[in-house]
């Protein structure tokens, strides 16, 4: 019902549909440069998924989907074998009612299937730690975690719950089964076959004669893009503390019972109970690992949240019975039917009053119209809800979300695809040219080149952008009557006619210009100083 859209969903797919159409799967591409910054199993997922459904606009989001479908599951397993059935119940419905974690699921970015391999990491070491032993276990635990690493860098966390593990042993508390070997050796043989997958084929490439350029991609990636980017991020810069924050909104509404989960959980690590203190020790060590580094995204601690609602499961039956918890779990049904029916009334009678949201973003009056009513359907089905559900606040919970989602995935993002996706922008440069003609991009961004109508020439994604135009400029001089360059309007070069520029439309914040090849001068021949020009 939607195309991918920004921040990270149109690179992804641009990469995978570079590498089903070409056959080069080891190194993606972003338009004619190497695209170094995560490794390819993601892409490989989505490439697949389109082989196996045919379209696109399915296959992108299908990795996502079935990776939090596993995660479900894996919190519900993983709930049972610790706890029983009735705790299995309430971690699953607990992960799915997280906002963070729904939101994640919608989304064709790498963290869901990042979440879905750390937790399928974490559940073979607590079947084997807690339940076991059980070599297999062991095995696809080193295996998930290797995997997990090829495809977000930091898949080894789960790794980490063996130190909250050695505590345990040290005070005499973990629980051993007599008699079973433990066979630790098949944790690092799962973790080698599963890094293998990527570095084994990168290895041989780099081991066979090569270009230059592969050179640079592998350090990039292994280099720059893991520890560097680690130890001296160069964007995403946050305080220590900002986390808190991120679990205090994202979380929610899990995060409005911390404060009598905390006391619990607290008096249970006092016990020393080996599954708490697996999970909860687990948890923390993500959170002290992201909290150490400069760079921070709330996306980079949701590994940690499955974990949490296995920790919280075993106390959920207790906090819905408190007289608190439930009017707190009653209070956020009502404050998002408030919210929902609010910015719906706002955008149908006062859209001016959502001005600075809503521009650079070319919404017509009927999309705004449309969100208005999704909005407005959203919050008066919250509205029925809190009330039919009024004595039972944990089933009101569990059917906001279910509204939430539904709501989110069958109306608000169909409804803003088109200037999201920049499918309406794209559709006005295909409407501007002639069927013969082509077209050249300049400091384009991915959903641009994506959801163009005819196969687009791009002169470097992340070339300067002087360096771009004075390629364009060569490629529009051939043939400048049937050659357009689409450029953002900061971008235009200060030799071009601009009498002759065309503006074609907003979308995502720029306003894109489409610039024929006979509007070049004399002075386009030659370097000449960018400046950002206004176009009458």
């Amino acid at each position: 019902m939607r195309a991918p859209s920004p921040p990270d969903e149109p690179r992804f797919v641009l990469a995978a549909k570079a590498m089903e159409a070409s056959g080069q799967w080891l190194l993606p591409h972003r338009g004619i440069e190497l695209y170094a910054e995560k490794p390819p199993v993601f892409m490989w997922l989505q490439a697949l998924s389109h082989r196996l459904l045919g379209d696109w606009n399915l296959a992108f989001l299908l990795p996502s989907l079935l990776a939090g479908l596993l995660c479900l599951w894996l919190t519900h397993d993983l709930g049972r074998r610790l706890w029983g059935r009735k705790v299995a119940r309430h971690a699953a419905l607990a992960l799915f009612c997280t906002l963070q974690f729904g939101l994640m699921a919608k989304r064709a970015q790498i963290d869901m299937v990042l979440v879905a391999m750390t937790t399928l990491a974490l559940w073979a070491l607590c079947r084997h730690l807690l339940r076991g032993p059980s070599l297999p276990c062991l095995a696809l635990a080193g295996f998930a975690a290797g995997l997990g690493t090829v495809t977000k860098g930091v898949g080894f966390l789960p790794l980490l719950v063996l130190l909250p593990w050695v505590v345990l042993r040290w005070r005499r508390k973990a629980p051993v089964v007599a008699g079973a070997p433990l066979g630790w050796a098949w944790l690092p043989t799962g973790f080698l076959a599963g890094v293998g997958i990527w570095l084994v084929p990168l290895g041989l490439a780099l081991l066979r004669p090569h270009g230059a350029e592969l050179d640079v991609y592998a350090r990039d990636i292994l280099l720059r893009q893991t520890g560097t980017r680690y130890v001296a991020a160069w964007h995403h810069v946050q305080p220590a503390w900002y986390y808190l924050q991120v679990i205090l909104t994202l979380w929610l509404p899990g995060s409005l019972l911390l404060p009598r989960l905390v006391p619990a959980w607290y008096r249970r690590l006092r016990r020393w109970d080996p599954r708490q203190v697996l999970l909860l020790g687990w948890a923390a060590l993500v959170l002290v690992f992201f909290s150490a580094t400069p760079g921070k995204r709330e996306v980079y601690i949701l590994p940690a949240l499955p974990a949490l609602c296995v920790a919280a499961a075993p106390l959920l039956p207790g906090l819905l019975r408190m007289a608190w918890a439930r009017r707190c779990l009653r209070a956020y049904a009502i404050v998002l039917a408030i919210a929902a029916l609010a910015t719906g009334a706002i955008l149908m009678f006062e859209p001016g009053l959502f001005r600075a949201s809503l521009s650079g973003r070319d919404l017509d009056p009927g999309a705004v119209h449309a969100l208005a009513t999704w909005l407005l359907v959203l919050g008066v089905a919250l509205v029925l809800v809190a009330g039919i559900f009024r004595a039972h606040p944990g089933r009101a919970t569990v059917a906001a979300t279910v509204l939430l989602w539904t709501v989110y995935g069958i109306g608000l993002m169909p409804t803003l695809d088109p200037f999201a996706s920049s499918a309406r922008l794209m559709q006005k440069v295909e409407e501007r040219m002639a069927p013969g003609d082509a077209l050249g991009m300049v400091d384009w961004r991915e959903q641009n080149y994506l959801q163009a109508r005819r196969a687009p020439v791009d002169f470097g994604f992340k070339a300067p952008v002087d360096t771009q135009w004075q390629r364009a400029f060569a490629w529009l001089g051939e043939w400048p009557r049937q050659r357009w360059v689409l450029a953002s309007r900061q971008s235009l070069h200060a030799c071009l006619d601009r009498d002759q520029v065309l503006e074609v439309g907003q979308s995502n914040r720029n306003t894109w210009l489409l610039v024929p090849g006979t509007a070049m001068t004399g002075d386009c021949a030659v370097p000449v100083a960018r400046e950002p020009m206004p176009v009458p």
